[in-house]
């Protein structure tokens, strides 16, 4: 008599989701470890990028005890730009893991301002200045930036604000295949995000600035979504910015990626991007699949 059916199956075991942060030198790196840390990750920071491989593979055996590493590797270590390329590889092709590279960098002035306040040397420019540290860690850093699933732009991040970031972050990856959009509006007066993937300029829509009732309002505003809303342009271009989110979410969902910003542009930040940014995600919340939709304005308040 068979007794497969009374033998119990072993407990299914999730992939460990492996966090690697790296980025540029005082965008927040120790700040984005400690978040991570409080939210139960086994962290490691400056760890030898030799090492990455057998700490992924420990964590793969050790199951449970460690679902969930972060670590952080940047220019300190001597071999980091031409090692990482190929490591990346080797743990996106290891089964039972969920690797995501997270990058961190922030502004010139940002980062020359914390320079000035911590008073510590930059890593690259121990006897020159610190500007030109920077410049030349952003240049090693280009292709390691192209390969991040993630990139945080921390220059006007609060450390609390950053926190929440990762977060976010975190609680993506232990979902299985799913997709964080962040839908974020901008002006263009203040320049592209950083973290943009896809950008679209709604500056072609009548503009609610210029309407004196209105001025002082936002997109958040129901006068302001009801004035764009009658007019036609408004509502063919959301359908059709609707319609091709819609169509490329499966190819990145696809791809492995887990996080697409979508940033939607116009001169100030205030109306239309504003408002065309919380119609997506609305537009979009019934869309099939695993889909986590948010919205962030970055330039409403300026």
């Amino acid at each position: 008599m068979s007794t497969r059916a009374n033998t119990p199956r072993p407990a299914r075991v999730k992939a460990v989701s492996f966090v690697v942060l790296t980025g540029l030198s005082g965008s927040g790196k120790s700040q984005a470890i400690k978040a991570l840390e409080d939210l139960g990750y086994f962290c490691v920071d400056n760890l030898p990028t030799a090492l990455i491989p057998t700490l992924a593979d420990f964590a793969r055996q050790a199951g449970r005890a460690l679902a969930r590493v972060a670590i952080v590797v940047d220019v300190r270590e001597p071999n980091f730009t031409s090692e990482v390329p190929e490591v990346l590889r080797r743990l996106r092709a290891t089964r039972g893991l969920m690797p995501v590279l997270i990058f961190l960098e922030a502004s010139n002035t940002a980062l020359l301002r914390r320079f000035s306040e911590t008073r510590r040397p930059h890593p690259l420019a121990r006897d020159r200045s610190v500007a030109e540290g920077i410049r030349e860690e952003r240049g090693r850093l280009k292709p390691i930036r192209r390969l991040a699933d993630e990139i945080v732009d921390t220059s006007e991040l609060t450390v609390h604000e950053l926190r929440d970031r990762f977060m976010t972050a975190a609680h993506g990856r232990d979902a299985d295949r799913s997709l964080l959009v962040t839908f974020l509006s901008f002006g263009f007066r203040n320049g592209i995000p950083a973290e943009a993937d896809l950008v679209f300029d709604v500056r072609c829509l009548p503009n609610p600035h210029f309407v004196p009732q209105l001025r002082a309002r936002t997109g958040r505003d129901q006068r302001v979504v009801q004035y764009m809303s009658r007019h036609k342009v408004t509502r063919d271009l959301l359908a059709r910015l609707t319609g091709l989110i819609r169509f490329l979410v499966p190819f990145y969902v696809r791809e492995g990626k887990s996080y697409l910003t979508v940033a939607v542009g116009c001169t100030g930040g205030r109306h239309r991007s504003v408002m065309i940014a919380e119609a997506l995600k609305k537009a979009l919340a019934g869309t099939p699949g695993r889909l986590r939709l948010r919205v962030r304005h970055r330039d409403l308040t300026r």
